[in-house]
Order: C-alpha cells, then sequence, then structure tokens
C-alpha cells in the first residue's frame, strides 16, 4: 500500500511514522508512506498558501490552488482509490473503516489547517472526509497520524501474529476481553482460572462473556 499525505508541516509526521509497527511496514515493504509539503505546490511568493476567508471572520483558508497543483501532479502518477482530507465533520473514523481502507492499493490524504481548506477542493476532489472525533485540532496531521496507523496494522504480514489484529476491540462491535501474563498471582491478585486451564474452548467462551459485559457496561452504544 502506498500512502502520500499533504501537510504543511511535514516534520510533524516524521516521528509517527519512524517507529513501531508502522516502521516495520516501511522495512518489510508492506506500507510506502510519502510527505508532500504544499508549500512546494504553490505559486505564490514566500510559500503562501493561505489567505482571508470571503465574507470576513476569523482565520485563514487554505487556499485552492496549491491544493489543486498537489493533488493533481501526485494523481498524474498514482491512481488513488481515495482521496481523504481529514476534517471534523466528516465520518467518525471506526474499525470497521479501518479495515475497508486497509484494502485498498493507493490513499492520498490532505490536512487541512486554520479554519479548513477552500470547499471547492472538497467538492472536486476529495472523495472522503474522515474525523477521528467530535473536537477540533490545530490541525490534520495529527488526525492523519490516528488513521494511517488504524490503517497500517491491518496490512498482511504488518504485525507478527496476524489474528491480534482480528482480536482488537470493535472488530466484532464488542469490546476486547481483559488480558492478564505472568505471574498468574501478583500480590494476591489472581490470573481467572479459565485462562489457565489450557483448554481454547473454555478459553474462547470466557473471553466472549467478558467482551460482552465489558462492552455492556462500557458502550452500550454498541450493542445489537
Amino acid at each position: 500500500m502506498q500512502i502520500d499525505i499533504i501537510t504543511v508541516l511535514p516534520e510533524l509526521l516524521e516521528s509517527p511514522f519512524s517507529h513501531s509497527i508502522l516502521r516495520r511496514a516501511k522495512e518489510k515493504n508492506l506500507l510506502s508512506i510519502h510527505l508532500h509539503n504544499l508549500r512546494d505546490y504553490t505559486p505564490y511568493k514566500h510559500g503562501q498558501v493561505d489567505d482571508y476567508q470571503f465574507g470576513g471572520g476569523a482565520g485563514m483558508v487554505m487556499m485552492p490552488e496549491p491544493l489543486a497543483n498537489a493533488i493533481e501532479q501526485l494523481s498524474s502518477a498514482v491512481r488513488y482509490d481515495e482521496i481523504i482530507y481529514m476534517s471534523p465533520d466528516g465520518e467518525r473514523l471506526n474499525q470497521q473503516m479501518a479495515n475497508q481502507l486497509s484494502l485498498k492499493n493507493n490513499l492520498l490524504i490532505i490536512c487541512g489547517h486554520y479554519k479548513g481548506i477552500d470547499e471547492r477542493i472538497r467538492q472536486h476532489f476529495v472523495t472522503r472526509e474522515i474525523s477521528i472525533g467530535d473536537y477540533v485540532l490545530s490541525g490534520g496531521e495529527l488526525p492523519a497520524a490516528v488513521l494511517v496507523d488504524a490503517i497500517g496494522r491491518l496490512i498482511p504480514g504488518v504485525l507478527n501474529d496476524e489474528t491480534s489484529a482480528l482480536t482488537d476491540s470493535f472488530q466484532d462491535n464488542l469490546l476486547a476481553p481483559p488480558v492478564y501474563t505472568r505471574p498468574a498471582d501478583f500480590r494476591g491478585w489472581k490470573t481467572p482460572e479459565a485462562l489457565l486451564s489450557g483448554d481454547p474452548k473454555i478459553v474462547a467462551e470466557w473471553r466472549y462473556e467478558q467482551s460482552l459485559e465489558r462492552t455492556r457496561e462500557r458502550r452500550p452504544d454498541l450493542m445489537p
């Protein structure tokens, strides 16, 4: 999979993609991530990419021409399955969406800033708008990093144990069950006997019941 990201702050994304699972994905050539500085595509002096909004009001707006130049130039070399704009008024990111996007070949992500991007870019280029929550951040870089991480770990071969991702929270609309490791008895706090039984059926049943209970308590909105 190839993911291209248009941003005015590429340095903000260098660290999240240089460590842990995403670094492993890149080293295995399962995922390539390319950061593109929007200022490299502007025809305006001093790398200008934003201007005052028509109609007045506080806050600057990212201009259409630099974004259109970047999108068109990148699209001339790569056929994107989705051109995604990270926006607080987009679809709410969830596990099912991450699953779907992990099956794509090429994604282009646009990181907004200031009051956002010119509406004409959203209307004529963007194919999907995604939000990571009902709050506003300083820019789209951190949401883009969240999205790429959620997608990247699902690519086959990225995780050492591919079944790990299949048992994550939300994969089956349930929260993940509690997990335990050694020692079995820590300060008198004991591991449930079912997990020590050695019987896969007993373990599976216990985990399912715990997932149901945890979901009912913490996220009843997920229950059918």
